[in-house]
């Protein structure tokens, strides 16, 4: 009798933060025929076909209040559910892996009504709301950060870290003409950009500058004053794409504080200043960011609180501090779980291949 390859179905969609560890985790589990759900006109639709097949289901968050539209919501809920459970019957999978978000409830809620295993990873200290309300009907949440296991229900969770792509984990070149012994900022805003951030970093550029450093810059596609200051050591762009480079190049990195780009920055042992994003749901940036300032990794401040003047002089005095921006680099390394992608693949061979067993 031929052993056919373990189905696996995986929902994941959204934004990188989503997406990248998933597909990080997929690509540990060569040996299983995978397929994935994501959502139309969303990042998944440019990265994931070309590796596998993918499913697009419409799903609406869960952030109205009661009213009108959460029988709207409710209804596409149901609709999502059932769109989702011929897609596991019609494909014989055998178990969910899901990274949460919205497309996480309708693929739980499924998988968990024919009696599929379901693995679910959340990046963020504080979990979202489909995974701290969905997490029960879970055979195992798989945490990023020790700190969240307190979230979710006792004895459910395990600590893997997050997955990163696997070029963080390697060593890479950085693609500009830039001298070797000089001191790199990156400014990364997240796969959106940051305006605010973009507007302060502006006006800092011509200290830093003039201190020898050179900046590269993803500003995201929305600023429009992207281009507006032309600098042989200021490089702005709209998106970039080898961020493993750039991270492992820079000195310093002025960031949001996504669970994805904290997990690079440890792994990459990379120096930071964090400014999470005031706006992101529940705050949950702001939880990151303090598990890495406990560590001495970072340094965080608020968007309302930060000016230029002070921001300019917080880069400009760790430049000057080689042996400070070595401590942050040691506090990263130390929050770093370099094999978490191996360590979740196997968590979910342990539960899918119990079930192969099982039929």
């Amino acid at each position: 009798m031929t052993n056919l390859p373990v189905r696996l179905l995986i929902a994941a969609s959204g934004t990188g933060g989503h997406l990248f560890p998933a597909i990080a985790t997929a690509n540990q589990l060569k040996d299983y025929h995978i397929e994935w759900e994501g959502e139309p006109h969303r990042l998944g639709t440019q990265l994931v076909p070309s590796q596998y097949p993918l499913h697009t289901i419409s799903v609406e968050g869960f952030q109205q209040k009661l009213g009108l539209g959460t029988f709207k919501v409710l209804s596409g809920l149901i609709a999502s559910i059932l769109q989702v459970r011929r897609i596991l019957k019609q494909g014989k999978f055998q178990g969910l892996f899901t990274t949460g978000g919205y497309i996480a409830a309708p693929a739980i809620i499924a998988a968990r009504s024919l009696g599929l295993p379901v693995i679910l990873h959340e990046s963020n200290v504080l979990p979202g709301k489909v995974a701290r309300w969905f997490s029960r009907l879970c055979n195992v949440v798989a945490v990023g950060f020790e700190e969240g296991a307190k979230y979710f229900p006792t004895g459910k969770t395990v600590y893997v870290g997050t997955p990163v792509r696997e070029q963080f984990l390697s060593s890479q070149s950085l693609d500009f003409s830039i001298p070797e012994n000089v001191p790199v900022i990156a400014v990364v805003g997240g796969s959106q950009g940051a305006v605010a951030v973009n507007q302060l970093v502006r006006e800092c550029i011509p200290a830093w500058v003039e201190a020898g450093a050179w900046i590269i810059h993803q500003t995201g596609e929305n600023d429009p004053d992207a281009l507006s200051i032309e600098h042989p050591q200021y490089f702005p762009m709209a998106f970039y794409n080898n961020m493993p480079g750039l991270f492992q190049r820079a000195n310093l990195v002025i960031s949001r504080a996504g669970a994805g780009t904290l997990t690079e920055l440890a792994v990459t042992r990379t120096p930071s200043i964090l400014i999470p994003y005031p706006y992101a749901a529940d705050n949950h940036q702001v939880y990151n960011a303090n598990v890495f300032a406990s560590k001495g990794a970072v340094l965080v401040f608020t968007q309302a609180e930060l000016t230029t003047e002070k921001l300019q002089n917080e880069v400009l005095k760790l430049l000057k501090s080689p042996e400070n921006l070595e401590k942050m680099a040691v506090g990263a390394e130390s929050l770093a779980v370099k094999d978490s992608a191996n360590q979740l693949a196997n968590l979910v061979r342990q539960f899918l291949n119990r079930k192969s067993a099982d039929n």
